[in-house]
Parts: C-alpha cells; sequence; structure tokens
C-alpha cells in the first residue's frame, strides 16, 4: 500500500510540473539559465570599465567607510556576447584616509565592489589602470554629437581617435581600435608611466575594450598635479586603490575619469 502510495504521488508531481511547462507557469531558472538571460552576471577577467565619479574625493573631507559612485561611460562588450550599458553604475566605498597635519604624506584608499546593470547587482573586483582629471576628460571629450566628416580627437595618453566610425591609432600610425558612438573600442596595449605597468590581454581575453577617451595603452594618472598610484589593486590587498601626494591633499574632482579593470 506504502508503494502504491508513493507511485501516485509521483505521477501526480509529474503531472504539475508538465502543466506548469505547458501553460507557462513560472519555474526557477538554473544559474546557467539566468546567466545566460542576463548577459552580464559573469564578467570576464581583464574587462574594463569606464568609469566617472559621480561626487568629489579629498583626502582632508573624505571619511572611512564614504559610499563611491560611479558611471559607466561607454557600452562595455562582453565575451560572452552581453554587454554592460551606458549608464549602469559602480558601487565601493573609501578604505582608508590619512591627511597628517603636518601637510606630509596624503592618501586615500578606495575600492570599487559592485556593478548595477540592467537590474542586476554583480559583485565585482577591480584595479585601476589609469585615472585622469575633470578637465583632461573634457578635452578628450571636446567633440560631442554627429559629425559629417571625420575629425581628430586626442585621446587620453597619446592615441588620436577619428569620429564617424573612423579609426583609432597610436602614435606611430598604427591603428589600434575605433570609434563609436560613445568612445572607442581598442584591444588594450601595454603601458609604462609613472613606474607603473599595465597589461596588454589578460587571460586570453582579447576582444576590444571600451576605453571611453582614454588611450589603448594609458596607464597611471592624467591631469592630477602632484598626485601617483602608490597601489593599484592587482596584489594584496587586491581591489584596494591608493593613491597618494606627497605636496599637498589628494583631489579627485566630480567628473574625474578611470579605467577600471575586473580581476
Amino acid at each position: 500500500m506504502r508503494q502504491l502510495n508513493l507511485r501516485r504521488a509521483a505521477t501526480i508531481l509529474g503531472l504539475i510540473v508538465g502543466t506548469a511547462m505547458v501553460v507557462g507557469l513560472p519555474t526557477i531558472p538554473n544559474a546557467q539559465a539566468q546567466e545566460t538571460a542576463t548577459g552580464t552576471a559573469a564578467i570576464p577577467s581583464g574587462t574594463i570599465l569606464p568609469v566617472r565619479l559621480n561626487s568629489s574625493l579629498s583626502s582632508s573631507k573624505t571619511q572611512p567607510g564614504q559610499i563611491v559612485t560611479a558611471r559607466i561611460m561607454q557600452d562595455v562588450p562582453l565575451a560572452n556576447g552581453g554587454k554592460i550599458r551606458e549608464g549602469s553604475k559602480v558601487f565601493g566605498h573609501v578604505v582608508a584616509v590619512s591627511s597628517p597635519a603636518d601637510g606630509s604624506v596624503e592618501k586615500i584608499s578606495l575600492q570599487f565592489d559592485k556593478l548595477v546593470s540592467s537590474g542586476q547587482t554583480i559583485p565585482i573586483r577591480t584595479h585601476l589602470r589609469a585615472v585622469a582629471g575633470f578637465v583632461t576628460v573634457m578635452e578628450a571629450n571636446a567633440i560631442e554629437g554627429p559629425v559629417s566628416e571625420p575629425i581628430a580627437n586626442a585621446r587620453v595618453g597619446g592615441d588620436v581617435a577619428y569620429t564617424s566610425g573612423g579609426p583609432v591609432t597610436a602614435a606611430d600610425g598604427t591603428v589600434v581600435g575605433k570609434s563609436v558612438n560613445d568612445g572607442v573600442l581598442d584591444q588594450p596595449r601595454e603601458g609604462n608611466r609613472q613606474g607603473r605597468e599595465c597589461r596588454g590581454v589578460v587571460d586570453g581575453n582579447s576582444g576590444p575594450e571600451a576605453m571611453w577617451v582614454f588611450s589603448s595603452d594609458a596607464c597611471g594618472t592624467y591631469g592630477l598635479s602632484q598626485i601617483h598610484v602608490a597601489h593599484v589593486g592587482r596584489t594584496e590587498p587586491v581591489g584596494v586603490i591608493v593613491l597618494v601626494s606627497e605636496k599637498g591633499q589628494v583631489k579627485l574632482p566630480s567628473g574625474t575619469g578611470m579605467l577600471l579593470r575586473v580581476e
């Protein structure tokens, strides 16, 4: 009798599941299906996130634990065919601040650990490839809107982008990418600036990356007088970015541009 009841229960359960599939009742998707549906659930190592800070940071006013937000400034293509849309948000926080009374070395440590895109909240761990001050970003982004003829536009770091879907060229004339509506798509190249080395291809992720206003080999700081990167976040403590000034405050104005790279 007990075996009969078990068989009967199994039959009823099978009928319920089958009915749900036929009439479209909600079922619980597996993790792989969810990832495929969103297109952004898995961000490959080496993916570059071009962001703009939404507020200012200063070693004299910023407090540890303060929330830091930034905006994705260009559609970011992903190896799985998905993309992170322009306008998505990156969240982080201030890890530590050092502002000695004697005005010696001042520091800000920060970490970005969350991406919100298309209704999805995705944990991330990134390091800093390049950072540029507000004015430098504006100068590189001076040409806006559609134009009828290609116009040469200098990128932060030295590349030249030709508008209207034209190529992006390095200083030696080598084509390293192409212009798109909201920035450029480049193959990141190795860079070396201020004693910092930046990698090209990471973990075989050789697709074009969204570099926004930056050059394909952009690395270190641009237009931020007296500030240098003491720790990019690739080594321990992984994900923690440390910016240092030996002459005055560390100031990152609202609109500062960054290239973050996913670990």
